[in-house]
């Protein structure tokens, strides 16, 4: 019997040690990252294994009302939102810093949150969460905090469902781990994807399309508001509905 226990620790060890192997695909950015200040060690990276928890029932709160923009403000730059067909359309105008149409309530703990996004014409987006702001230098709004990265339905490195600290020391928990394959390849092109974030306590997981991605941890951001992202660039257009968010008791931090 503890022959059989040794060997099934041993098997654990093994499963981990390979869950946390960098891709063949992926070995590029480690170098490419390798002086950010916060890039993560991949052998201590966290994998996200649990199921996308339920996005129905009671306590989800609809944040967006498929007629106009209330309870939303954009920060940061002057890419548009507006409301077509029960859809939020954001789009890049050229010359513009990255825009953040942000939610109005600003002190969300602990919460599920999910949306459908569609990329209209490519470009890159993501869900910031906990989000903080700051004037910077010229007397504008500087977005800062943690994103749930939506890199967009073309492109080789994939790391939608990842978390990027924009401006806040940039990648935090990159998707390029053997264990994230599955992750990769969530994003269907061409059609509505599915997001989904937890948070609760220090503890962040993601899920594409209910595929597990990110499994990160941080003791920095505990509150913050939500915010659609559109890029800085010279072209995108993306689409945000079934927006909502359900707010959990806040752990103990």
């Amino acid at each position: 019997m503890k022959t059989i226990t040794v060997f099934a620790l041993c098997l654990a060890t093994l499963s981990v040690a390979c869950a946390n192997q960098v891709s063949e695909s992926q070995k590029r950015y480690i170098q490419k990252y390798a002086k950010q200040e916060n890039t993560p060690n991949p052998k201590d990276m966290l994998i996200n294994t649990e199921p996308e928890p339920s996005l129905v029932g009671r306590g989800f709160i609809e944040l967006f009302n498929g007629k106009n923009l209330d309870g939303w403000v954009p920060l940061g730059g002057h890419c548009t939102f507006e409301v077509k067909d029960d859809v939020i359309v954001g789009t890049t105008i050229k010359g513009s810093p990255s825009t953040y149409l942000s939610t109005v309530k600003d002190d969300y703990t602990d919460f599920i949150f999910t949306a459908e996004i569609k990329w209209a014409v490519n470009g890159n987006t993501g869900i910031m969460f906990r989000a903080q702001q700051e004037a910077n230098t010229n007397g504008k709004v500087k977005v800062y905090g943690p994103q749930c990265e939506m890199e967009g339905d073309v492109g080789t490195r994939r790391w939608s469902g990842g978390i990027y600290g924009q401006s806040a020391g940039g990648w935090a928990y990159p998707l390029w781990l053997d264990a994230h394959e599955e992750a990769r390849n969530a994003i269907k092109k061409g059609q509505w994807n599915r997001v989904t974030i937890q948070a609760i306590g220090t503890n962040v997981k993601t899920w594409i399309n209910g595929i597990p991605a990110a499994n990160w941890e941080t003791e920095e951001y505990k509150k913050g508001y939500f915010s659609l992202q559109v890029h800085s660039g010279k072209a995108g257009e993306i689409h945000f509905r079934n927006i909502k968010v359900k707010e959990l008791a806040a752990a103990a931090h």
